[in-house]
């Protein structure tokens, strides 16, 4: 029997700093996240950042926590059900951290009597802090506990049609009342050394990576797990469909952690300077989100946007994510239903 598995980031349980700080540790102590030394990593997380951050994050969490809980958890289940209800196989829902475990998760589908499993990251930008910790940490559960279950890798969907389609109807229907002066794609950032460290080719060791131009050509097979890449060719995909002209948009990547360089021009640098230059209704849209989360709803509509407006912009308008978007429910539809008739 088939099966899907859709994962997801995680969130902690409450929006407090007990419930913030495991959390925080198991995120922050993945090796693909931090990828650092055992013991430099945590030295880092555990002597220094658990020490302070989790009060920190919790307020943070407290400002765009629902009623229902964690809205990337309440929109993650919503969009399960929404999916399990439009396909004959089942679909069993996780997180890569917190609750409910992928561990749970291939649990749940192995009662059921499933013996092959499309893995579906949420993610549609490959990344090595993303989609590389679920793919080991599922294959390693499996080769462990279920050794004759067969896991199959749903690939990054950067650039399919279902998703591109989906991002540009939630945009145009959610700037349709909102006339914007510039569209921002904001990106979840990532070091730079993280995009090296995916590619097999060894090709980006050589390569400098310069503002607002690729990295390497699309569909090369440097670019199979480049994330900066697959950044580029969505906004590309999204604005010629829009036909938005180049003035209308820009790229940007938030989050980021630490000394170390990350992915360039950073969002908050993005946003001032865009509210410098003149433009006074600014649209964000955050593509490397499929569900509205603390990097969408706090980082970017509450701090971004009290930023945009104390540099002389007027309006700041958050796109939400695909969420449980009627559209993006038929493409994951589609998407498990090819899979599951191959």
């Amino acid at each position: 029997m088939k099966g899907v598995l859709i994962v997801n980031l995680g969130s902690p349980d409450a929006p407090t700093p007990e419930s913030v700080k495991p959390y925080l540790e198991e995120f922050l102590m993945d090796k693909y996240v931090i990828d650092m030394p055992y013991w430099l990593r945590s030295l880092i997380v555990k002597g220094i950042i658990l020490r302070t951050r989790p009060k920190k994050s919790a307020k943070a969490y407290k400002k765009i926590w629902w009623e229902e809980g964690s809205p990337l958890i309440v929109i993650s289940k919503n969009k399960h059900k929404l999916v399990q209800e439009k396909v004959s196989i089942p679909v069993a829902l996780a997180m890569r951290y917190g609750k409910p475990s992928i561990a749970n998760g291939l649990e749940e589908l192995h009662k059921k009597g499933v013996t092959e499993v499309l893995l579906m990251p949420m993610y549609p930008q490959y990344a090595m802090a993303t989609t590389l910790t679920i793919e080991e940490l599922a294959e390693k559960i499996v080769a462990e506990k279920y050794p004759n279950m067969k896991l199959t890798k749903f690939p990054a969907f950067y650039n399919k049609k279902e998703y591109i389609d989906s991002l540009v109807t939630v945009i145009s229907e959610s700037a349709k009342d909102k006339a914007f002066d510039h569209l921002l794609f904001s990106y979840h950032g990532v070091p730079e050394r993280h995009i090296k460290k995916t590619d097999k080719t060894k090709k980006h060791n050589g390569i400098k990576i310069v503002e607002d131009t690729y990295c390497c050509q699309p569909n090369s097979p440097e670019a199979e797990t480049c994330y900066r890449t697959h950044c580029f060719e969505t906004t590309r995909l999204v604005t010629e469909q829009m036909n938005l002209p180049k003035e209308k948009f820009s790229q940007s990547f938030q989050s980021r952690l630490g000394i170390d360089k990350w992915l360039e021009p950073f969002t908050v640098d993005a946003v001032e300077r865009l509210a410098k230059e003149g433009v006074k209704k600014l649209a964000v849209v955050t593509p490397a989100f499929v569900a509205d989360c603390i990097e969408t709803l706090e980082e970017i509509e509450m701090e971004a946007g009290k930023l945009f407006k104390e540099h002389g912009g007027e309006s700041f308008h958050l796109i939400p994510c695909l969420n449980t978007h009627p559209q993006w429910i038929d493409a994951l539809v589609q998407w498990i239903t090819e899979w599951e008739n191959k």
